[in-house]
């Protein structure tokens, strides 16, 4: 800056040593000034400094206004500072320091956890002092501090799913009721805005003395929250009538009448004419999915029952594999009604009452054979309902995406050898549980959801993985592709996408039949 006419410049050059100019600074971090290494950053006819300078007292305020002139001034010292910088770094040092300051971050993260994992036993230690006392009726009476000491473990714990699994402690038993469990009380994390909304939306239709089953259908086809999920499934497959009050003694009554067949048939599985039929549920319930509740022989035993029961009060297909898998679902949703586990499939179902465990046993029995009401005909002898479907899937498939059909068809890879198994399994198989149990959300919110749309839902599955499809150039590839699809991390948003597809193409092509023959 400078001013007008006669006036003394405020920001004057002055060749004397000030703190303004760039000096070389020495000390413990900087080794002293070495010629002979920086010999061509001295100027000709200057000495190598020795010793810092040591400026003059100043005695006026002009006097420093002169020897601070070039405080903010760039020249061509600023390169030379530079260029004296970058030759003085050694590379070992360097790595050294970079990997002391890694090992320090690591070391302090490491505190870090310890310290959270300590914290988070004290709240599981807190909580499990605040629990809620079991009552003589075997039911639980939740406390005031509950909610609070849950909303503040999954505060703590929400980046993890593994924190999210151990914000509950293993030993403390569920809170219970004896028939449905309050939905509007039970406690899970923190839901966003959109899903608190539609949880009020939920809430409110399922309070009135009469539920409208057509505006349950419709708020259901985008997927049910899973704190209303067991009460919506019971009315949407019509085990539960719409009227509130007779409900409890509609529960009361089919639980009786599932028992009375059990006491009536189950103990004839050992005689010649339903042994083949025992034992070959015996065998299928291993393979059944999720490994960990599969295990429980607890579970193997209410199975089997459930099984065996259908089978012996439905001649005309009896057991066939496959039906085994179409009990998971209902018996992981009606658990949830009664526990408040994040993961179901890691909680020890034989911690439950046994009370609890004969509703559960029972509710997952009549909605079970609601559903097989629908779908009776895929597996009845041949199983015909199954190929019937099969072949509506190839030709739909021929109309969507003629290049992959053309595919298929050119490396002689069936529709039976991939899409039997979808059929038969309801594609089961080929999707996580979670995401199941959000597909049949939809299922039975659409009319003939578990034959008819998902025979779309099949298409859109298919051509999902259009890309993949054509990639592969072998028989063995594509089919090996076909029977293990890389479905392993899919959510709720994947499947919404899925149906929303299989929506479009029955919207395309359900009305249509010209269109959708050859």
């Amino acid at each position: 800056m400078a001013s007008d006419g006669g006036r003394k410049q405020f920001w004057k050059r002055s060749g004397a040593k000030v703190p303004g100019s760039i000096q070389h600074v020495y000390g413990a971090q900087h080794p002293p000034f070495d010629p002979l290494l920086h010999g061509t950053l001295i100027k000709p006819g200057s000495k190598p400094p020795t010793t810092p300078v040591k400026l003059k007292k100043v005695s006026t305020f002009q006097e420093f206004e002169s020897n601070t002139s070039d405080a903010w001034d760039l020249g061509d010292d600023d390169d030379e500072l530079l260029a004296i910088a970058a030759e003085n770094l050694n590379t070992e040092v360097v790595m050294e320091t970079a990997h002391k300051v890694i090992q320090n971050h690591s070391k302090l993260q490491e505190q870090h956890k310890f310290q959270e994992e300590h914290l988070q036993e004290e709240k599981q230690e807190e909580f499990a002092q605040l629990t809620s006392v079991a009552c003589g009726d075997n039911r639980l009476v939740k406390s005031i501090s509950e909610g609070h000491t849950l909303g503040s473990l999954d505060n703590a714990s929400e980046n993890s799913s593994m924190q999210r699994s151990q914000s509950l402690p293993q030993t403390s038993l569920p809170p219970l009721t004896s028939g449905m469990a309050d939905y509007n009380t039970s406690v899970t994390p923190a839901l966003t805005e959109r899903e608190a909304s539609r949880l009020d939306k939920f809430k409110q239709l399922l309070a009135g003395p009469n539920t409208d089953l057509d505006e349950l259908r419709k708020l259901s086809w985008s997927g049910i929250p899973k704190r209303v999920r067991p009460i919506a499934w019971k009315l949407l497959s019509g085990y539960l009538p719409a009227n509130v009050d007779r409900r409890e003694s509609t529960l009361q009554r089919k639980r009786k009448e599932y028992f009375a067949f059990v006491e009536q048939y189950y103990d004839s599985r050992n005689d010649e004419n339903h042994q083949d039929t025992y034992r070959q549920i015996h065998i299928d319930i291993p393979r059944m999915s999720p490994e960990v509740l599969r295990l429980q022989p607890k579970v193997t035993e209410i199975f089997e029952r459930i099984l065996f029961i259908w089978a012996i009060r439905h001649p005309a297909s009896g057991y066939v594999q496959g039906i085994n898998d179409l009990v998971t679902p209902f018996f992981v949703v009606f658990i949830c009604e009664y526990i408040e586990e994040e993961e179901v499939e890691n909680f020890d179902v034989s911690s439950l009452p046994e009370e609890v465990l004969q509703n559960i046993e029972a509710d997952s029995y009549w909605c079970m054979s609601k559903l097989l009401d629908g779908i009776q005909d895929n597996y009845t002898f041949a199983q015909p309902g199954i190929q019937k479907k099969v072949k509506m899937l190839e030709e739909l498939v021929s109309r969507i995406d003629e290049q992959v059909h053309r595919h298929l068809d050119q490396h002689e890879v069936k529709y039976l050898q991939f899409a039997f198994r979808w059929m038969n399994n309801l594609l089961m198989r080929e999707v996580p549980l979670r995401c199941t149990i959000r597909l049949w959300d939809t299922y039975q919110s659409e009319p003939e959801g578990f034959s008819h749309f998902h025979l779309y839902v099949c298409a859109a599955f298919l051509v999902r993985w259009r890309k993949e499809i054509l990639e592969e150039k072998d028989f063995q590839e594509l089919l090996i592709f076909l029977q293990n699809l890389p479905t392993v991390h899919w959510g709720n948003e994947d499947i919404s996408v899925l149906l929303a597809e299989a929506y479009r193409l029955k919207f395309a092509f359900a009305d249509a039949p010209n269109h959708y023959k050859k």
